[in-house]
């Protein structure tokens, strides 16, 4: 195994991680070591990183089961339109995108580049959140679930479209509607948001399996070293400032997103 290898399966560690510490972020970091260390083409990185975030934070999920902080039924009304919604994008959106996606006199989008393109703006997007100040939530941790069942479905929808194109968790997404749509404290948002992640991840790689030709055995390696990496995580958690760790974190993506759209769209 080369030095660019034994990088890229490392970083599998730092993914699962910042997962530990933070409760979500890491996945954001998969597609990009798949494919600009470890050299995995884009459409099959996102696969992997289903497979990959889906393992990983279901392995997460089950510290926040054992303390009660997963409300299984605001993760079923949440899920089950987001697990159609990725498992379609993955099994039928995703392999019927044309290549290239579009051309305009001489330029031409390659599906690649537009998937990566798109990933590091779903990349700014959580960089922001992570990076603002929140303000705190009158409504947070008063533990009465209220479902507004519409807007739940239609967000559930959205993430789930989201996760299946660029193969990201989507925790950034998922977190905030579940306090403000369902009134959950964020304790128990993080913990049903890993349930979901989960769940959708891993059905979304399902509808991978007859379109890709899985490495299983890189596959399997690299999501072990995830497993491993949120077990770290998770000890490390109780000294670290988890504030602080969330903007730092978020400010390294926010530089990992322009960097994508620098590198697919400038310096080609």
């Amino acid at each position: 195994m080369d030095l660019v290898n034994i990088i890229g399966f490392a970083s599998a560690v730092i993914i699962g991680v910042s997962l530990g510490l933070i409760g979500g972020g890491g996945s954001i970091l998969t597609v990009p070591v798949l494919v600009y260390i470890l050299g995995v083409e884009p459409v099959l990185a996102t696969a992997y990183s289903l497979f990959v975030v889906g393992s990983t934070s279901l392995v997460g999920s089950f510290t926040y089961m054992k303390k009660n902080l997963v409300d299984y039924k605001t993760a079923l009304v949440f899920a089950v339109p987001s697990f159609i919604a990725v498992f379609l994008t993955r099994k039928f959106l995703v392999p019927a995108l044309p290549d290239p996606l579009f051309s305009i006199g001489g330029f031409e989008l390659a599906k690649s580049v537009g998937i990566m393109v798109f990933f590091s703006i779903i990349m700014l997007a959580a960089s922001y959140s992570m990076i603002k100040e929140k303000k705190t939530n009158k409504e947070e941790g008063n533990g009465e679930v209220k479902f507004n069942f519409p807007m739940i479905a239609l967000e559930g929808s959205v993430v789930g479209l989201v996760t299946g194109i660029v193969g990201a968790g989507g925790g950034f997404l998922i977190i905030p509607a579940l306090v403000i749509l369902a009134k959950l404290p964020m304790k128990m948002a993080v913990g049903t948001s890993l349930l979901i992640i989960s769940a959708k991840s891993l059905i979304g790689f399902l509808g991978d399996v007859a379109n890709q030709t899985i490495d299983w055995k890189m596959l399997i390696i690299f999501t072990a070293l995830s497993i491993i990496g949120i077990f770290i995580g998770s000890s490390l958690s109780k000294k670290i400032n988890e504030k602080a760790l969330k903007k730092g974190f978020g400010w390294f993506v926010l530089g990992m997103g322009i960097y994508i759209i620098s590198k697919e769209l400038i310096f080609v």
